[in-house]
């Protein structure tokens, strides 16, 4: 469902990072766009065109691994921004599917705009350049672990990156709800061994769970399987 008013606050980051004079071009060229759970914002090898930026909500960024599995690439929440994986010069297809993992709103911009945007806002500019940056730099360590690390050493690094990323509830467990598969998508195995490692990492106190949220009871324990040092 899409909507032109525009819902932002001053830290928007198309209010933020570009100039107040740009702020009526933005107005007049954001579409609000609210997603329900388990909908797709975008497929794989759609043609490209435009940028999200999420204003609540939560996505899954996930591509085919191969005809009956799916490698999830990362999560996205307030602030963050998907479809720039599209932006690639040799292509126009997006290489990654964005679908909801809760209802969501997101702020769609053309590409045209996008690009007007980069233009005529150095500082705009800058935080896109770096934040393309952060994300290649995160790309690669990930494929650095995939290929190199042990299963239990990826779930114990995936579970306080989670912490990281979406912080704590007032149980102070992690305050986002990961199905068991979703999190065998992201370290590319299967449920079962997620299921197991899971109930190991219980019976050592590393994380307690209760229901489907997980508490960090070790995090010093947890993070020597990924980084012994």
């Amino acid at each position: 469902m899409k909507n032109k008013k525009v819902p932002f606050d001053d830290n928007f980051i198309l209010y933020s990072k570009c100039q107040k004079e740009w702020r009526a071009a933005v107005d007049a060229n954001a579409e609000v766009i609210k997603i329900k759970k388990g909908q797709t914002i975008f497929n794989e090898y759609e043609k490209v065109t435009g940028i999200y930026f999420m204003v609540d909500g939560i996505v899954k960024v996930h591509k085919h691994w191969d005809s009956s599995r799916e490698l999830i690439v990362r999560f996205a929440h307030k602030n963050d921004i998907v479809g720039h994986r599209g932006l690639a010069s040799h292509t126009d297809i997006y290489p990654i599917t964005v679908t909801a993992l809760t209802d969501v709103t997101v702020c769609y911009i053309s590409m045209s705009f996008f690009n007007a945007s980069i233009k005529m806002n150095p500082d705009f500019s800058y935080h896109m350049m770096m934040f393309f940056a952060d994300e290649l730099m995160l790309s690669e360590q990930n494929l650095q672990l995939l290929a190199n690390l042990h299963v239990k050493g990826r779930l114990a690094r995936l579970l306080i990156s989670l912490e990281y990323k979406f912080g704590i509830d007032e149980n102070q467990a992690i305050a986002f709800t990961i199905s068991r598969q979703d999190m065998a998508s992201c370290i590319g195995t299967v449920y079962e061994s997620v299921y197991k490692l899971l109930l190991e990492f219980i019976e050592l106190g590393y994380i307690e769970v209760n229901g489907k949220k997980i508490i960090l009871k070790n995090k010093i324990e947890l993070r020597k399987l990924y980084n012994p040092r």
